[in-house]
């Protein structure tokens, strides 16, 4: 009997943000996380190419509001909530929004989920 790939429900996901991510919030309230670039190819590109060592990563408004509220503790449902009280209607469609954000952020390896 084969067992099925149980899908993720990102809203009952717990974020944490990388430890390796360094990150400040701007004047304007937008985050900025300053993101090493690591391996053997950047290291060539830096040296060759004059390429930074460190990638500028700019968060939009919302993603800088859900950010510092990363604490390895909210659920992805739980930030989904203080977003639609801090901004209403304005983040609507606010689930498929904020799982895609989620979705991003750990494609690049930003955030993890904890077990």
């Amino acid at each position: 009997m084969s067992r099925k790939k149980q899908k993720k429900n990102y809203l009952e996901l717990i974020p944490e943000r990388a430890e390796r991510i360094v990150w400040e919030t701007g004047e304007n309230g937008i985050v900025v996380l300053q993101v090493e670039n690591t391996g053997v190819f950047n290291r060539i590109a830096q040296k060759l190419f004059k390429r930074p060592r460190y990638t500028k990563v700019h968060m939009d408004r919302y993603g800088s509001f859900l950010w510092p509220l990363i604490d390895g503790e909210k659920t992805v449902l739980e930030l989904a909530d203080l977003q639609k009280q801090a901004f209403g209607e304005e983040v609507e469609p606010l689930y498929p929004r904020i799982v895609k954000y989620f979705q991003i952020v750990e494609s690049y390896h930003f955030i993890r989920f904890k077990n």
